[in-house]
């Protein structure tokens, strides 16, 4: 390749480069150049690759191409690969649970409590600062390998990316909902059978913190299928599995469903106990200050071998022991 023809490479700033060429597949004759780089590089995504065609780090026989300007077979592509920092949050020693790993996947263990993403109020501390201590490669990546979250007060099982290509892979499982992910949830009320929750989530019309269940139309569609696993005199416990995967999704639902989820600070209503509750349980619900939701299995393909990766986490110890003070009480009640 005529060296006069190579990108330039800006002094100073935060990125790196990596030179990578390849010949265009006879197979892809016809296709648009966009097209034929996402087949010939599947480790970045397709916007990526777009963005690197216009700024002219991707080069088709040592010339600028348009996206959409066709192959026709046996050209030389080099694809000048930038290699970004993506994070600029502070890497901290805090410890967190690794469930699986390998060069390419995360799965964690998030406690309850743990923030994801620093943010107003919480630029330290997060599980992406524990993450860039872990890994400082991840810096590279966008949201530091973070492909899907689970609220502070949710505990369970994440899959974090470690590599572009297991980023862009996951991203795309996620979206086509390919990847299974199943909670325990505890409620208020008994429940008698399982069903579906099909009912799209915007934000609230007025709390601008919450979401709501909206018109059809005016949100995102929302699918949460749940089936009772145990049920109490006055409570029960459910597993949950998410169709899709929108903020706040479970606690929505639920709420929507007329079972908010014990402790929820958002959507459970206003606090009330059960009749001729034991002194036990009363305490328990009246200290339990966290939505009672966790995240226990996590499924997906990995995305550099294939293989099926099925992950559990225990359910924790405060719901443990939430759950065993119902038991109890329902034991001991009478009508």
């Amino acid at each position: 390749m005529n060296p006069a023809n190579t990108p330039d490479i800006p002094e100073g700033d935060d990125a790196e480069f990596e030179l990578q060429e390849a010949a265009v597949p006879l197979s892809l004759a016809g296709k648009r150049f966009d097209q034929a780089l996402a087949e010939m590089f599947p480790d970045f995504s397709r916007s990526r690759l777009t963005e690197w065609i216009k700024s002219g780090d991707a080069l088709l026989d040592g010339q600028p191409a348009r996206p959409r300007a066709p192959v026709r077979g046996g050209e030389t592509v080099a694809l000048n690969v930038r290699t970004e920092v993506e994070t600029t949050a502070l890497a901290e020693d805090i410890p967190f649970e690794i469930v699986y790993q390998d060069a390419d996947v995360l799965v964690v263990n998030k406690p309850a409590g743990l923030v994801v993403h620093p943010g107003a109020g919480n630029p330290r501390g997060t599980l992406v600062n524990a993450l860039l201590h872990f890994d400082p490669r991840m810096n590279e990546l966008p949201r530091a390998g973070i492909v899907h979250r689970l609220d502070k007060d949710t505990s369970g099982l994440m899959v974090v990316a470690r590599s572009l290509r297991s980023h862009s892979a996951l991203v795309e499982q996620l979206s086509e909902r390919e990847v299974h992910r199943q909670y325990v949830a505890v409620v208020v009320g008994p429940m008698i059978a399982g069903g579906t929750v099909n009912a799209p989530i915007g934000r609230h019309a007025t709390d601008r913190v919450r979401q709501a269940v909206v018109k059809e139309g005016q949100g995102r569609e929302a699918i949460t299928h749940y089936r009772v696993r145990e049920r109490f005199r006055a409570h029960t416990v459910l597993e949950c599995r998410l169709e899709t995967g929108r903020t706040h999704q479970i606690r929505v639902h639920m709420a929507y469903a007329k079972h908010p989820l014990i402790g929820d600070p958002l959507y459970g209503g206003s606090f009330k106990l059960p009749k001729a509750a034991t002194p036990e349980l009363v305490e328990m619900l009246r200290s339990f200050k966290r939505q009672a939701l966790h995240a226990e299995k996590l499924e997906f393909v990995h995305p550099v071998s294939g293989e099926k990766i099925s992950t559990e986490a225990p359910i924790p110890a405060d719901m443990q022991a939430l759950i065993a003070t119902l038991r109890a009480d329902t034991a001991v009640y009478k009508p």
